[in-house]
């Protein structure tokens, strides 16, 4: 049964004239967020591979620094040991 509205115009004909194009704007609105949202994540995807780099890095000049600390330690006692054994 279709609605005709007092000024003739067929109801129906008018939810359909309008719901497609707002069923059109919503579906692209969902799309450009959805896009914008997988660039965020893509963008801290990004982000985070350059942080665990960067935290490898660091761990392995840790590791080196501590082994040059470790070659300097010995050496200061060994100097230390000349030392009191002269003096």
């Amino acid at each position: 049964m279709t609605h005709v509205l007092a000024d003739g115009t067929n109801e129906t004909a008018v939810w359909i004239g309008l719901g497609i194009p707002v069923a059109v704007c919503l579906a692209i609105a969902v799309i450009v967020w959805s896009y914008f949202r997988l660039q965020a994540h893509r963008a801290d995807a990004v982000a985070m591979a350059h942080y665990r780099k960067l935290a490898e890095e660091a761990v392995a000049n840790q590791q080196e620094v501590r082994a040059q600390l470790a070659e300097l330690t010995s050496h200061v006692r060994a100097v230390e040991q000349l030392m009191r054994d002269v003096g």
